[in-house]
């Protein structure tokens, strides 16, 4: 058995108009119903933190998150991070006024990274999270992108995991675009890098398929947090009458076939807590 880990287990709820939605790489997105019901569920469950990001946020150039947020905070009383076009420091006091605790930064703060600093000097550190979407490349080389992995920007990704740190961002959030939504296990190599290289907290995402991926991630690597979707998600589409979609955003053809993905093993919130405390694994809040 490992020694005692300490990890934050973050639902992560990707959000296209009214919808929850979840695709593969970031893409081919699918209804999957009403956020604020799956957000209900996973804090009853113990979930002590949730991650909200408007996937097509960017590509708009606006955030919609705003009243959903506030809607869920008068609910949830645990730590909400919301991201997702986010341009500025308007924008980014406009959604923590909403209810928001943190926010998460990638396309704007790779366009302008001085935002960055600037927002940690206006709203603290520890408010300001920055999202590294990254892609690994035929030479081996990991370069970030962004608009929801959509546009290449030619950054380096770890040179940009230092800059991110140096600038002030209180903590890193690393997508494996390449394993995200895919059940294929995390990219070790990349989260070992990316953690090894900044003091502040590092959170995983992209690629659990089951318990036995996140147990790996916590065993073999420094990561402080884990944001999980799809095997939570795909858990609850058992209850999916009862979370009405609104069909003007997304592919809803996916609910009527209930079809889920071979190498992705459902399980509850709550389930997995109880799996975690058999290896020596605490989940906790900030």
């Amino acid at each position: 058995m490992m020694e005692k880990r300490y990890i934050r287990l973050i639902p992560r709820l990707d959000i296209k108009g009214p919808n929850l939605v979840k695709g593969i790489q970031l893409e081919g997105l699918r209804v999957l119903g009403q956020p604020d019901i799956f957000a209900k569920e996973y804090y009853e469950a113990g979930a002590c933190e949730l991650f909200y990001m408007d996937v097509v946020a960017s590509l708009f150039e606006r955030n919609s998150l705003t009243s959903m947020v506030s809607n869920i905070a008068r609910d949830i009383f645990a730590p909400i991070t919301v991201g997702g076009g986010l341009r500025n420091l308007d924008d980014i006091k406009k959604v923590l006024d909403s209810g928001a605790d943190k926010v998460a930064l990638n396309t704007a703060a790779i366009r302008n990274p001085k935002l960055i600093s600037e927002a940690a000097n206006k709203f603290g550190s520890s408010t300001i999270v920055v999202c590294i979407e990254a892609i690994k490349q035929p030479d081996g080389r990991y370069l970030a992108f962004v608009d929801n992995g959509r546009e290449h920007t030619g950054v380096e990704v770890f040179e940009w995991t230092k800059k991110v740190a140096d600038l002030g961002a209180g903590e890193i959030v690393i997508t494996s675009v390449d394993r995200e939504g895919s059940g294929a296990g995390f990219d070790i190599e990349l989260i070992n890098q990316v953690s090894n290289l900044v003091s502040v907290p590092v959170v995983a995402h992209g690629g659990a398929g089951s318990v036995d991926d996140i147990i790996r991630v916590i065993r073999e690597t420094k990561v402080n947090g884990i944001a999980v979707a799809s095997i939570f998600h795909y858990y609850l589409l058992d209850k999916i009458n009862t979370f009405g979609t609104s069909k003007d955003e997304g592919n809803t053809r996916f609910l009527s076939e209930k079809r889920t993905f071979s190498k992705i093993k459902p399980i509850s919130f709550a389930s997995l807590l109880e799996e975690l405390k058999k290896h020596n694994v605490v989940c906790r809040s900030i």
